[in-house]
């Protein structure tokens, strides 16, 4: 272990990072995998330090190339516009998913953990106070929300409450007819028998009802990029943003959207610049006054 550098582990991370592929799916590892990696190779390094086997850690200096930083594929406007009308035809549960994804921006787990008694049916309001997870080991277990911030309210337009009360209907209905063998877990997205749905149902899902439809596929997070886009667009303050988005601190939200926040601030411009040109507006004086002439 004593021949092994610092040189040696960063030229091996380098590699796994460029050229390291997933022996199951055979993509390219993640960022966050090669930091496993390098973790576990740290720790190893690590014990033999405690053992007195060596005097330092080549781990230590050791760093992870950050690659190429991916665009974030976003709907558009046109393209959500054209997805609501596709849902129409869609199964209720899906149609209702769907709709609360475009609408809320809410993770896929925070949609799967709502359940019924999150919903002010008064006021309009859902909130967020759980997530649904899935890993080999566990199944599909409920844990708490990505950061407290993430525990929200927000408040829905009747189109969406309207579609939640026919979906409730709906559920209600097959409860009756699964009769003892419904378990009741009071979550909205289930599955036949009223267990959580799992957390890759609604991805494989949308994947095969684009691929029906011929409907360009983004994957359901794609949604949340959506809905933070509409709202800075239309004006909201970071801020709110943030907040309805469920982050910790506004630094990830303005990081996150920072192009979509610049070209917000550069209308903005415009607009200022367009109201203050008054020249431009006595030329539109004078030309009304020769017309009325």
């Amino acid at each position: 272990m004593d021949k092994i550098t610092g040189r040696h582990i960063q030229q091996f991370i380098n590699d796994l990072a460029l050229n390291g592929k997933s022996f199951k799916t055979g993509k390219p590892l993640s960022r966050k995998t090669v930091a496993h990696h390098l973790s576990f190779i740290s720790d190893v390094f690590g014990y033999a330090v405690k053992m007195c086997m060596l005097t330092d850690n080549p781990c230590r200096l050791v760093t992870i190339p950050k690659g190429e930083k991916k665009e974030k594929q976003i709907y558009t406007l046109e393209e959500i516009e054209q997805l609501f009308k596709l849902l129409e035809t869609a199964p209720l549960k899906y149609r209702t998913f769907f709709t609360l994804a475009v609408y809320s921006g809410f993770r896929r787990g925070e949609l799967l953990g709502l359940e019924w008694k999150d919903i002010d049916w008064n006021n309009n309001v859902i909130s967020v106070r759980r997530t649904s997870n899935y890993t080999a080991e566990k199944g599909i277990y409920t844990d708490t929300t990505k950061t407290k911030k993430s525990q929200r309210s927000l408040k829905f337009p009747p189109i969406v409450m309207d579609l939640l009360r026919n979906y409730k209907a709906e559920q209600d209905g097959e409860r009756e007819k699964v009769g003892d063998r419904w378990i009741d877990n009071d979550r909205l997205f289930v599955k036949w028998d009223g267990r959580p749905m799992n957390n890759n149902t609604p991805y494989f899902w949308f994947h095969e009802f684009c691929e029906e439809n011929h409907f360009r596929f983004c994957d359901i997070h794609s949604l949340r990029h959506f809905y933070a886009s509409a709202l800075i667009n239309e004006g909201v303050d970071a801020a709110a943003v943030s907040g309805a988005l469920g982050h910790s601190v506004i630094s990830t939200t303005t990081s996150i959207y920072c192009h979509t926040f610049q070209q917000a601030q550069a209308r903005a411009g415009e607009a200022i610049a367009s109201v203050l040109d008054f020249s431009s507006k006595k030329n539109q004086d004078t030309a009304k006054d020769n017309n009325l002439q």
